[in-house]
Parts: C-alpha cells; structure tokens; sequence
C-alpha cells in the first residue's frame, strides 16, 4: 500500500484541482450570462439626450438621441460583414448642441462609394455609446491615411477633432445615405466559459485514467 499511496494522492489532489477550476468556469458562465443579460437591457432601454460627462465605466451601451449634422472627413475601419463580406464602418464628426462628437455610421460595403451629399444635412439619430475593445497596441496595424484596421475613440477623436465620445447609429431620421446602421449588441461579447469548464472536466478525466493505469501498472509489477 505504500506504493500505492503517492500515486493516489497524487491522482486525488489533481482531480481536486482539476474539478474545481471546472466548478469555478461554471460559476463564472452564469455570471457572464447574468453581464449579458444586464448589457442587451441596457442597450434596449429608451434613449436619453447626450451626457455631458461619459464615461466608459458608467455610459458603455447607453441609448442616446441627438439632432445635429454630419461633419467631414470620414474614417474608413476595415471589416468584414457576415452577409455583406468585407467593408468599412464609416466614423465621422456628427455636430450636435455646439458639440462635436464621433457617430459610428454603419456599414459601407467594399466595392461601394460614400455618397458625400449628405454631410451638412440635419439628422435626427439614435443610437448607443459605445467605447469599443478592439485595438491591440502589439497586433493592430497603425491608421493609413484615412483607412483605420480598429475603433480607437481616443485615437479617432483626436484625428478628427472631437469629444472621444463615440455614438453606434441604430436609426436616424431621414436615413443616412445608402449606409446600413451596424448597431451594438451582446452578441460579440466572447462568452467562453462553457468551453472552459468542459477542458477542465475532461482533463480531470485524463488524470483519473492516468492515475489508474498508473496504479494498475504497480500492482502489475508487484504481481509479477
């Protein structure tokens, strides 16, 4: 037995390490589904007139409602549009109360052209706050010209002179051009728990059979 005790010591502390952290990813699955349960409310909730003071921690996914005009120039994000392909989210200046802020105008398809008409019209709009997490200082390539490969409000409000503050449109009167509004939602927010907690509960497996074939084998060796 005691040969045998190390191994089955072993073999426990690992399958209660192993256990735990899955418990653990399932605790933090319904967490997660709790945040994106909170952000979808939050983002349906009716809109209010544009805070004076936004911050990300308080204001992220907040519904607002703003009259004013476009401005120019345009920033041009690279993407890709599951159903369209790939394209840009078109950023420019919107005007509004003698304010100047950033409006996310939605979704211009690759071998489209932006109308420019439209800049100076007055606009009625809806849409989110939004400070998106998408620029990785070490990957993301930096700004050429006016063609941007991620939504950096403080990066971009400097480049166009505005309040970083940055409004995702959900609906404008009249309708922007031929731009197709690309509104927040909680459908991008990673939610991997599951996955996680299903490798921990397979990986406390693989240490169980390790641990068994590992006993097996002593008591094999005693035998023979």
């Amino acid at each position: 037995m005691r040969r045998l005790l190390f191994p089955l010591l072993l073999g426990l502390f690992g399958v209660a390490v192993l256990g735990s952290l899955c418990v653990w990813q399932v605790q933090r699955l319904q967490w997660k589904k709790g945040v994106l349960l909170e952000i979808d409310q939050r983002i349906g909730a009716p809109p209010l007139p544009l805070p004076r003071a936004a911050t990300a921690e308080w204001d992220n996914f907040q519904p607002v409602r703003v009259k004013g005009r476009l401005s120019a120039p345009h920033l041009y994000v690279l993407v890709s549009r599951q159903g369209f392909g790939p394209g840009f989210r078109v950023i420019s200046p919107f005007e509004t109360d003698g304010r100047r802020v950033l409006l996310d105008q939605g979704f211009l398809a690759e071998t489209e052209t932006l109308e420019q008409s439209i800049t100076g019209d007055r606009f009625e709009i809806t849409g989110n706050l939004h400070w998106p997490d998408e620029t990785d200082r070490l990957f993301t390539p930096e700004p050429d010209g006016a063609l941007w490969f991620a939504r950096d409000v403080e990066a971009m409000a400097d480049t166009l002179g505005t309040e970083p503050l940055l409004i995702v449109l959900r609906h404008s009167e009249p309708i922007i051009g031929q731009l197709r509004p690309w509104p927040v939602d909680s459908a991008g927010i990673p939610n991997n728990h599951r996955n996680y907690a299903i490798t921990w509960f397979l990986l406390a497996l693989a240490w169980c059979g390790m641990t068994a074939l590992w006993v097996w084998r002593i008591r094999r060796g005693r035998e023979g």
